[in-house]
């Protein structure tokens, strides 16, 4: 009988590869950028060919998607467990507010590679990025927050999707001051917390 194990390997080897490019170029694109994160740059960085790279990957866009899409899977199994244990609206946006900030704190080459990515967007550099994650992030927080509010744990005179899009807008920066060595995310997360907490709740709640 013929065994599967060589092809079971060759996935694992085609798998660790993948990985291990991935990472090298999430900390290419986080150091020099978008632009000057070439496959041959990151090719060096690990010590291979060009040709490795394009062996599994189709081409530096589908790289950067690749990255994209992990960051984004990596994020979600981080923080959703933590928000979805809250039972009341406070809790639950501490909890978002929170855990969006300690995922930022504890990945910060992850973080500094997507912003450097969503700027080439900005720029019209081509990318695979587009803002439809940041859209779906803050439809998700405004129906939390909706489903909140109904619950009478939040006050009833704000917009969530203006609410979720102003949450949304001072998390992003983060990121971007990550290299600030003044920037202290954990007193940034309180304030955050605080600041939204005092927009949302009723009065002396």
């Amino acid at each position: 009988m013929r065994s599967t194990n060589g092809g079971d390997n060759r996935t694992f080897v085609s798998n660790a590869r993948r990985a291990q490019i991935v990472e090298a170029a999430i900390e290419t694109v986080a150091e020099v950028g978008y632009a000057d994160a070439s496959l041959s740059r990151i090719a060096v960085r690990l010590g291979i060919s060009k040709g490795v790279i394009s062996y599994h990957f189709a081409g530096k866009d589908d790289l950067i998607a690749e990255i994209v899409s992990q960051v984004l899977q990596q994020a979600r199994a981080y923080m959703q467990p933590r928000i979805e244990a809250q039972t009341t609206g406070p809790q639950m946006l501490r909890a978002y507010i929170e855990s969006n900030l300690e995922f930022i704190r504890d990945n910060p080459n992850q973080l500094r590679a997507i912003v450097e990515i969503v700027r080439a967007t900005f720029a019209g550099a081509t990318s695979p990025f587009t803002g439809g994650n940041r859209d779906v992030a803050s439809q998700i927080l405004a129906e939390l927050l909706t489903r909140f509010q109904a619950d009478g744990d939040f006050r009833p005179d704000f917009d969530p999707k203006a609410m979720a899009i102003a949450i949304r807008a001072v998390i992003d920066v983060a990121p971007s001051r990550l290299t600030d060595p003044e920037f202290d995310i954990d007193k940034y997360a309180h304030e955050t917390v605080t600041i939204f907490h005092r927009a949302t709740c009723m009065t002396g709640a």
